[in-house]
Order: structure tokens, then C-alpha cells, then sequence
């Protein structure tokens, strides 16, 4: 397996263990605010599936660049990405605007982008959807 594949598939298993373990000095979480964790994750995710690089016809979420979402108690979403290289042309206004479509997801109370450059993004990390449309099969 290769390392974008690898990083994607450890940043997909960090955040369910993540959705998995309650806090410290908390017990479980109840069946009802699982079922809202979940369902608010879903659309956290389809409103990142609408949110693309403008030259790249893929939205970041299949393109690989969203490493982690958080969702905090008080329905608060943090959100880890990356860009395809520092250099980005849309480095300034695409952090901006996913957190922007995130916070506007009912439900949401507020959203926090952090850009993060661990691991490197590379065209390995994109989904098989992304890969196809592309025509760039890792």
C-alpha cells in the first residue's frame, strides 16, 4: 500500500476512534448523540463534497484534502486539510470558504479550518471516483 493511501486510510481510523472514545470522566456516548454525531457528519461531508479547487474538476473531500473532522459536544465542527502544495493559487480562499459552507450545515454551530501540510498530500490520497475522473489510477 502506498503512503497516501496509507495516510488516508490511518486519518479515516483516527477519527472513528475518535468518534469511539468519550472523554475522559465521561461515560459513552448515548445512542441518541451517536445518532446525531453521525448524521451531522454525513452532512459536514456532503457539503465539503461541494466545495472544489477551481482547477480541479473533483471535489476536496474525493480529491483526499480533508484529513480529519471533529465534532465537539456543542456541535462545533474542526476540521483538518490539506491543500494539493503550498503553493496553491486558492491557499487563501478555499480554508475560508469550507469553513464558511461547513458552519452554514444545519446543526453546525461554527467551524474551524486548520490547514495542515503531514502528511504531504499527493494524487495517490484521492478516492477511486476521483482517480477515474481524472484518469490517474494508483
Amino acid at each position: 500500500m502506498d503512503d497516501g493511501r496509507h495516510a488516508r486510510d490511518e486519518a479515516v481510523q483516527s477519527a472513528q476512534a475518535f468518534l469511539d472514545t468519550p472523554p475522559d470522566g465521561e461515560g459513552e456516548l448515548s445512542p441518541e448523540r451517536r445518532a446525531h454525531v453521525d448524521a451531522l457528519g454525513e452532512n459536514v461531508i456532503a457539503a465539503l463534497k461541494t466545495c472544489y479547487d477551481p482547477e480541479i474538476p473533483v471535489d476536496i473531500y474525493e480529491l483526499g484534502l480533508i484529513y480529519k473532522i471533529d465534532i465537539d459536544d456543542d456541535d462545533r465542527v474542526f476540521v483538518d486539510m490539506t491543500l494539493t502544495s503550498p503553493m496553491c493559487p486558492v491557499a487563501e480562499t478555499l480554508p475560508p470558504h469550507v469553513e464558511m459552507v461547513v458552519s452554514a450545515v444545519d446543526g453546525v454551530d461554527g467551524c474551524t479550518v486548520a490547514v495542515v501540510w503531514d502528511p504531504p498530500w499527493n494524487p495517490s490520497m484521492m478516492s477511486e471516483e476521483a482517480q477515474l475522473e481524472l484518469g490517474m489510477i494508483y
